[in-house]
């Protein structure tokens, strides 16, 4: 699937540090431990067609689809990116990869045993490499390269360009063992996460000057040690080509080559068809056109029931057929042509159809989750009381299935932001929040002040017509968004300005036009009282505010404010509503059947009688001083993005059943995180984060407490959210210190709570992983946790790829 959503070179990577001063939380006991009784869950299991070697054939080529190139073969570099391990993951070593259950274990490719010697009077660890294991250039993987990598990151030397040191500025030294093949690695002060250094281990002649680091691995690796060495990169095709490695001393890789190649989400099911590629991750559309296509290949020749023209019923059929054969020839010409751009819809979407017969579509949870992002830096959310609100709010549940339930995968919530089910930390600390309950989230709005009339107030020591309301009348103009390629969308909120000012001219208009007419000598002053009147009433445009035009009830405890049509104004109305009446009927006089709905047309004025909507706080949606709770909810707008904005559009329905507003706003993948997330200008967001073996380390950047700059501004790591607390600072770095897996646990899983408490990021469910891939294809598909191994890969029997040339031809 498409990564829009994920933060590029987001594994163990230190960036800039931030701040946010937060309110000390009050909060129910905060255990670490599930919120019920019950077993955490198990993993979804990996669906990669896992088959022993001695049945997968020997040599062909496989073409793997990646987002684009990798901007940089360093992943030790800011722009590192998921291209980026996907190839160095087959080109060097990986010393602890992670297994199906989401754990570290020992890669006896590259060692023998690495372990904890000594813990006092300081911690030692001892590597010992397997005998066998070399560069592709001849010389044996040793201290030397594990000297260099240390030196380069531990964040001494600032002339190398590195986003991330953690755990490297823990070590002390470095030096031979007993022989060449022992690694002694002494650290300054303990460090439980000892297994994520050195991986991947890049040789001495990248990471021994800061010009081969910064630059020389950028587009090539000259020396590599992994089951395949980097033949090529070829910007104009967009491929990254890898061959097996001569020198490789563990299983021989099954193809001969590996072809990685940059395909844009939106055209992967074109790849797929046309035998461009032979694994793709894949969006749930394309997945649901090759279960049809597997589904129909026993069709004997039958039409489809799906794609291009499927849903033209047998009257519009013939229909279309009498006017592409009747006696209007300009009406039959352009009737043919649709015809015939239809018959080629169908003839295309028919080959595509049976070529992507020949993928299956592997299915499991990716190892990242997607949240809900609460930007607590300004704002309503900078209050806990209204984070929490939010949080409270939301039947995560139902979100959940909205999205993996369709798939056939486990609609379960996730339950923590540090470990995913199946995983051994688990343990849901949710209820350290608490459960979805609309009537406690409500209670928290007005402890906050939010009430139903606080959108009506005027703000305390402001006088009407004040500096300080033309102040702010002036930030909101200011603060209208420029930007084009932005769409907005308001829910849960009082009526526009702008429609308001609509309405105004409108009235104006009617006024005008009904002066003429009656010539009546107190019209003018009549007319001025009426227009303020009508302003004060909520005067507005059926249609244009997307409500129906029938009498809805106003809120208990508030009353109706019938919108009058004053006979002076009657004739005015009668001929516009009939001027629209006449743009929406067919030649035969039958209402067009999208205005066969409550509502009437968009832009009509509403007839004598009707009431006007009912103002913000009588719709239920909460104010303070005199200002709406509205807030900012940014999405991304890509094609690869739909389940994030449907997940967007479900949750502002339930924010707006406790009275809170939300404005969506759409913007292009390329600028979500850089000037949305990264820069904070949003209040709500939806993204993910990665899994990893190792929250202690790659956690904290997340969820640190933001520090101060000189310049006023906040230094954020990777805690978009920008909330934080002293305490989850000093759980992660305890954690991080301790040696003993159990206790780091328990130490995480308090940190959870605290993280779910203080409400700044809500997990809403583990991401699916949808990969389609060649039928033939062996031990490659949705891989879940664990790591892929590229020397397995290959096709069933003796099935060459080349079979993507087949499928063309």
């Amino acid at each position: 699937m498409s990564h829009v959503g994920v933060p590029r070179g987001t594994v163990r990577k230190r960036r800039t540090l931030a701040l946010l001063t937060t309110g000390v939380l009050t909060i129910p006991v905060l255990a670490g431990c599930s919120s019920g009784d019950e077993e955490a869950p198990r993993g979804v299991a990996q669906d990669i067609a896992p088959t022993a070697r001695q049945a997968v054939a020997d040599g062909s080529t496989v073409n793997w689809a990646i987002d684009a190139l990798p901007a940089t073969f360093n992943a030790f570099q800011a722009d590192a990116d998921s291209a980026t391990t996907r190839v160095t993951e087959a080109l060097l070593p990986t010393l602890f990869p992670m297994d199906k259950a989401g754990q570290p274990r020992l890669n006896p490719d590259y060692l023998e045993s690495a372990k904890v010697i000594e813990r006092e009077p300081k911690q030692v660890v001892l590597y010992k490499l397997n005998q066998q294991a070399v560069w592709s250039d001849g010389r044996e993987i040793g201290a030397p390269d594990f000297v260099a990598q240390w030196r380069a990151l531990r964040g001494k030397d600032s002339a190398f360009w590195t986003a991330r040191n953690s755990g490297y500025e823990r070590i002390e030294k470095i030096e031979r063992g007993a022989d060449d093949l022992q690694v002694r690695v002494t650290f300054s002060k303990p460090y439980g996460d000892w297994r994520s250094l050195f991986s991947p281990l890049y040789p001495k002649e990248i990471t021994g000057s800061p010009e081969t680091f910064n630059d020389g691995a950028r587009t090539t690796l000259k020396n590599t040690a992994g089951p395949f060495v980097l033949r090529g990169v070829s910007k104009a095709d967009g491929t990254v080509t890898l061959a097996r490695n001569p020198r490789w001393w563990g299983d021989k890789a099954k193809l001969d080559t590996l072809v990685f190649r940059a395909v844009a989400p939106k055209d992967r099911t074109k790849a797929l068809t046309d035998g461009t590629v032979d694994v793709a991750d894949v969006d749930p559309s394309t997945a649901d056109r090759i279960t049809l296509a597997r589904r129909d290949r026993g069709g004997n020749g039958q039409p489809l029931t799906h794609g291009p023209g499927a849903d033209v019923s047998p009257a519009a059929a013939l229909y279309s057929y009498a006017v592409a054969h009747g006696s209007d020839e300009k009406a039959a010409e352009a009737e043919q042509a649709a015809r015939a751009k239809n018959r080629k819809a169908v003839l295309a979407y028919a080959a595509e159809q049976k070529a992507l017969r020949d993928f299956a579509v592997r299915k499991s949870l990716e190892p990242a989750y997607t949240q809900l992002a609460l930007n607590g830096e300004s704002g309503p959310l900078a209050d806990d009381r209204v984070r929490r609100a939010v949080a409270r709010a939301l039947d995560r549940e139902e979100l959940a299935r909205t999205v993996l339930g369709p798939l056939g995968l486990p609609a379960k919530p996730l339950g923590s932001h540090l470990a995913l089910a199946g995983q051994p930390g688990y343990a849901d600390g949710s209820g350290a929040l608490g459960e979805q309950n609309e009537k406690e989230a409500r209670a928290l709005l007005a402890d906050a002040g939010w009430t139903r009339g606080g959108a009506l107030q005027q703000p305390k020591d402001t006088k009407a017509g004040s500096e300080a309301e033309k102040k702010g009348e002036k930030e909101g103009e200011e603060g209208a968004d420029a930007d084009t390629g932005e769409e907005k969308k308001t829910t849960g909120g009082a009526e526009k300005e702008e429609n308001a000012e609509k309405a105004d001219k409108h009235a104006d208009k009617a006024d005008k036009d009904a002066e003429k007419d009656e010539g009546k000598a107190d019209k003018a002053s009549r007319d001025e009282e009426d227009s303020a009147a009508s302003r004060d009433e909520g005067l507005y445009i059926v249609g244009e505010d997307d409500k129906p035009a029938a009498y809805a009830p106003a809120a208990t405890g508030t009353s109706a404010v019938p919108a009058l049509a004053p006979a002076r104004h009657a004739a005015f109305q009668s001929a516009a509503l009939l001027r629209q009446a006449a743009a929406v009927l067919g030649e035969d006089g039958a209402v067009a059947a999208q205005d066969k709905q409550p509502g009437g047309a968009a832009g009509a004025y509403a007839p004598a009688g009707t009431p006007a909507p009912a103002p913000a706080a009588a719709k239920g949606q909460l104010g303070k001083d005199g200002k709406a709770l509205t807030l900012r909810f940014v999405l991304p707008s890509g094609p690869g993005s739909q389940s994030l904005r449907t997940v967007g559009d479900k949750i502002a329905a339930m924010l707006e059943k406790i009275g809170i507003g939300t404005e969506i706003t759409k913007v292009p993948d390329e600028s979500y995180f850089k000037d949305h997330i990264a820069s904070g200008v949003y209040d709500l967001a939806l993204y993910s984060w990665p899994a990893s073996a190792y929250p202690a380390t790659d956690g904290r950047p997340i969820y640190a407490k933001p520090e101060p700059a000189t310049d006023g501004s906040l230094l954020v790591e990777q805690n978009y959210t920008r909330v934080g607390t002293d305490h989850i600072d000093q759980l992660f770095d305890r954690a991080a210190g301790e040696l003993d897996e159990k206790a780091a646990r328990d130490l995480m899983k308090q940190a959870d709570a605290r993280i779910w408490a203080a409400a700044g990021s809500i997990p809403l469910y583990q991401r699916p992983q949808l990969v389609a891939v060649d039928k033939k294809l062996a031990n490659v598909g949705a891989f879940g946790f664990a790591a892929p191994r590229y020397q397995d890969i290959g096709f069933k029997n003796r099935q060459a790829a080349g079979s993507s040339a087949d499928r063309k031809k």
